[in-house]
């Protein structure tokens, strides 16, 4: 009997077929042209200009149980600290950053870096790939003494289908003799110095050793990726702490397990509040169900505030933000935008009682994609702080007003109408 062949599932000649494809590559088309324009129209609109002064909150300490926590607003004051703290290494140092810029700060932490391998320090270093391609080859040549991990821009292998492995290394953490620690948004160059307002903290006392425990899985994990790593990369090996900071907590992000609990974290906080919400953020593509968490905590009275910057460094996530802005402003939720410099702090404060410093953005790629470590502070003294950091940045931002925001034009609505689409991407 002769085989009849099957007909195909989908006749790909069919007319609605063919117009279907190239509605779907023709929306897809506008989406990126427009995308790749507003970049390259907003690079032309900067070059030349440099960012303007902005207003700092000097490092303050407070008290944390044995130990305490440092804020840093200002990157030149941040730097200082962490150099110092690598110069008094005597044991161990672990430093892990997203972006490693090849300038005069990288060179001085490189250096740091050196000197304290050549006088029998233990240097451990993690840097992102991807986010420093620009970066000259040549900085990237480090003294044999330094245990260097460069994460690598593509790391699924033949699992090309699974997701979980291809997060980046967002995290930005400094880790010296487990006795104290950095963390928060800082990458390491000359602009996040003096130019960019973002927000970082210093911990000593029990907190550290969960950051170094950080550290140290995703060193012992991802050293197996390469066989090449795994000889010059030994495992690092930590000794359990003893003691619990019941003020602190550490949320790590772990995309190659499944493991995103720092969104939890912030609904948890945001469901909880009756008096106030108040975020810093340097991007803000939410989901939608923490566009509801907001939104619900504004109608039932919360005082909710979001500080983003008037014009980020990425054009595109600036457009795809304010996509969100009628939703939140109909809400009630208050909407500031940080004018003349990028502010790229990830932060929020609670009721006078909770607040968080970290790496994360409120958006996909740090949600559900990218590696990322936030510590939870639960203390009024610490909530005060960031209540007053918050304060201190509003007197460099304007607020948005729903009027403003119904008035805006045809070209922004158009372009908002565009991008949308893609905001579950990033």
């Amino acid at each position: 009997m002769a085989r009849v062949p099957h007909a195909p599932l989908i006749n790909t000649s069919h007319p609605i077929v063919r117009a279907l494809r190239k509605i779907f590559f023709g929306l897809f088309g506008a989406q990126l042209g427009l995308a790749v324009g507003l970049t390259l129209v907003d690079s032309y609109r900067r070059r030349g200009k440099r960012p303007q002064p902005f207003p700092i909150t000097p490092p303050q300490d407070v008290p944390m149980g044995p130990g305490s926590v440092r804020t840093y607003t200002f990157g030149s004051d941040l730097y200082a600290d962490m150099i110092a703290a690598i110069d008094q290494a005597q044991k161990r140092v672990l430093l892990e950053t997203y972006i490693w810029k090849g300038d005069d700060v990288g060179e001085r932490f490189k250096a740091a870096l050196t000197r304290a391998s050549a006088r029998g320090v233990e240097v451990y270093v993690i840097y992102d790939s991807f986010a420093n391609l620009v970066v000259s080859p040549r900085f990237k040549h480090f003294s044999p003494r330094l245990r260097v991990m460069a994460y690598p821009i593509y790391n699924a292998g033949w699992r090309f289908w699974d997701l979980r492995r291809y997060g980046r290394d967002h995290r930005k953490i400094l880790v010296v003799d487990d006795q104290v620690a950095f963390v928060g948004g800082y990458n390491i160059g000359a602009p996040f110095a003096t130019e960019w307002r973002d927000t970082h903290c210093r911990i000593t006392g029990p907190g550290v050793w969960d950051l170094a425990r950080a550290f140290a899985d995703f060193w012992n994990t991802q050293r197996h990726v390469h066989s090449r790593w795994r000889a010059s990369h030994p495992p690092l090996l930590l000794d359990a702490s003893p003691d619990w900071e019941p003020h602190i907590r550490v949320h790590r992000n772990l995309p190659k397990q499944w493991t995103f609990p720092i969104r939890s974290m912030y609904l948890e906080a945001i469901d909880r509040a009756h008096r106030n919400v108040w975020l810093t953020h340097a991007y803000f593509m939410p989901d939608e169900n923490f566009v509801h968490a907001l939104t619900e905590a504004a109608r039932r009275g919360v005082d909710v505030r979001l500080l983003l910057p008037r014009t980020s460094n990425h054009v595109v996530a600036d457009w795809l933000s304010r996509g969100y802005f009628s939703q939140l402003l109909g809400s009630g939720v208050r909407i500031f935008r940080f004018t003349g410099a990028m502010v790229h702090a990830k932060t929020a404060t609670i009721d006078g009682r909770w607040s968080t410093i970290g790496t994360a953005n409120i958006d996909r790629l740090s949600m559900t994609g990218n590696y990322e470590i936030n510590v939870e502070f639960i203390d009024p003294l610490m909530a005060g702080t960031m209540e007053e950091i918050f304060t201190n940045d509003l007197t460099n931002a304007v607020e948005l007003s729903a009027e403003q925001w119904a008035a805006r034009g045809f070209q922004s609505r158009f372009t908002e109408a565009v991008l949308g689409p893609l905001r579950p991407l990033l």
